[in-house]
């Protein structure tokens, strides 16, 4: 895991809280209050994929393998998950409530008509990773999704699609989206 750096606005509560602890207020280099942050974690439940949660798994560890600033992991045992994986014999679809947080029903149709389910799991994880669709597109685009057709079965988002989902949480502050550790 790649680890991030935070300063400015310690180094700025550090400052003012000298006078307020009877210190003396003092002008700290920012290299000086860095605090190390790991990466964003965003947990998933697949208690409800049903008969997808291998799909989910997979395509949860494809994302992990394609970029660094956010991770997926399954939630641990009562814990409050960010991401809710629900099968049902709808259309694939992802209801983002914020970044990294919201809800994907793994639809059956999809399934029936032959597209692939580790790709679908992928496609609509980075949906809530904060990609939009690219409809249509090629294959190479995890976002393309079904305009691809069936014969598609890459899980790999593409180097823009990585590119912008290290953005959409390197943006973020560590554990400040939604639901965060």
């Amino acid at each position: 895991m790649r680890v991030r750096t935070l300063t400015g606005g310690l180094a700025a509560v550090l400052l003012l809280s000298g006078p307020l602890l009877n210190g003396p207020a003092t002008a700290v280099p920012s290299a000086a209050v860095q605090r190390q942050a790991t990466d964003d974690v965003v947990t998933y439940d697949a208690s409800g994929a049903a008969e997808f949660k291998a799909a989910v798994e997979k395509g949860a560890a494809v994302w992990n393998e394609s970029v660094e600033a956010v991770e997926l992991r399954p939630a641990a045992s009562g814990q409050r998950a960010d991401v809710r994986i629900v099968a049902d014999d709808g259309w694939p679809r992802s209801v983002p409530a914020s970044l990294g947080s919201g809800t994907v029903y793994f639809g059956r149709q999809a399934v029936d008509r032959g597209y692939s389910t580790i790709r679908i799991a992928a496609h609509e994880l980075g949906h809530l990773l904060g990609l939009p669709d690219r409809k249509p597109g090629p294959c190479s685009s995890l976002m393309s999704g079904a305009s691809a057709g069936t014969s598609c079965t890459s899980p790999y988002p593409s180097a823009a699609e990585k590119a912008q989902v290290e953005r959409n949480f390197e943006g973020a502050p560590a554990g400040a989206l939604l639901g965060r550790r």
